[in-house]
């Protein structure tokens, strides 16, 4: 089997849709099958999309239309929509609708949290369209309490978050209130703040050791040299960040947004703006039992992509089921290739106007 991912293999510090897919592409591979980046081979049996919007994505591929010309000409392929965004996380107007348009030209839909299926709906994705939902997970080679230090109750706790996006919603609301109250003796004697990666530019933290973007065995050092992890991010599609960080051994101090309390319930406490010193605190007397909760975290890379070998897998097998009948194309093919030209020409034209104003 070949499965063509639709997002450009990149190395260094990146976000979470090349994680994913570079532990995706990890983990099919070790299982034999052939993936590829492009659609330039002529053997492709599955697409999977990741973000297939390159007039608004730099780190895309191919589009979603790019993918079903594909299919026309090769009828048996089957398209994979995976569903990494929406416009809640950011604020946005757009990506809904895009995403929708995308599944609109799929034969199945994987949701990476199950809060996105309802809310997709609301924006008119087909509840009959076939989906699964599939958790985000982590290289538990990277991501790991192997030779970590837990906290000894008598230094400072250390609590850290780490984000890619420099977006307000990523938490900073939470995140710059932590660092004021560390100028107090009450929390300031009691904790210490890490925040690593981006952040707005025009926040100034005082108090809270700030570290540049980092990613794979370094950034899984980093989080091991704390004690709890701490997420205040909005919206989060799925999110990978508590998933590292629970995986480090950091119980969680999380809100009930998106996708978080799907990933993080049972192994932290979730905060609110009305409790969040409250709970910090707590964090602090029961610390213990937090700990040994999220020793059990079982978010690994290796079980996602079990996950998505079953799954690709049974696709394959079944892939008549999804395949055109209809073998005479050509002017499909010709009007989707118009209509992608424009269509892509358009979002292009609209960034262009955004960046000017």
């Amino acid at each position: 089997m070949k499965v063509s991912l639709s997002i450009k293999k990149v190395e260094g510090p990146f976000g979470g849709g090349a994680i994913f897919a570079n532990t995706v592409s990890e983990y099919l591979v070790s299982r034999g099958i052939e993936v590829v980046h492009t659609l330039d081979d002529a053997d492709i049996d599955v697409v999977l999309h990741v973000n297939p919007f390159p007039f608004i994505m730099k780190s895309s591929s191919y589009s979603f239309f790019d993918a079903y010309i594909y299919k026309l000409k090769h009828p048996k392929t089957v398209i994979i929509q995976g569903i990494h965004e929406c416009d809640e996380r950011k604020g946005t107007h757009y990506m809904n609708k895009l995403l929708v348009n995308a599944c609109n030209h799929a034969d199945f839909v994987i949701f990476v949290a199950s809060w996105l299926k309802p809310l997709l709906e609301k924006n008119g994705l087909d509840k009959k369209k076939p989906s699964q939902v599939i958790l985000h997970g982590v290289p538990e080679e990277i991501f790991n309490t192997k030779d970590k230090n837990f906290w000894d109750k008598h230094s400072k706790m250390k609590i850290v978050t780490h984000h890619w996006g420099g977006q307000f919603l990523k938490g900073h609301d939470f995140y710059q209130r932590l660092d004021k109250l560390l100028a107090s003796s009450e929390f300031g004697d009691k904790f210490e703040f890490t925040y690593i990666g981006n952040y707005p530019s025009n926040l100034e933290y005082k108090n809270t050791t700030l570290i540049a973007p980092i990613s794979g065995s370094v950034l899984g050092e980093e989080l091991k040299n704390h004690d709890v992890y701490i997420t205040g991010s909005r919206n989060e599609p799925a999110g990978m960040h508590h998933v590292e960080g629970a995986l480090c051994g950091l119980p969680l101090l999380y809100i009930d947004s998106g996708a978080l309390k799907e990933y993080c319930d049972g192994y932290g406490i979730e905060f609110n703006e009305d409790n969040f010193e409250e709970k910090i605190l707590e964090m602090y007397r029961d610390y213990d039992i937090y700990l040994e909760k999220v020793k059990k975290y079982d978010r690994v890379a290796s079980k996602m992509g079990q996950e998505y070998y079953e799954l690709l897998t049974e696709l394959y097998k079944n892939r008549d089921q999804y395949a055109f009948k209809n073998k005479k194309n050509i002017g499909k093919i010709f009007f989707i290739s118009i209509y992608s030209f424009f269509y892509d020409g358009i979002w292009r034209l609209r960034r262009i106007l955004k960046l000017l104003k």
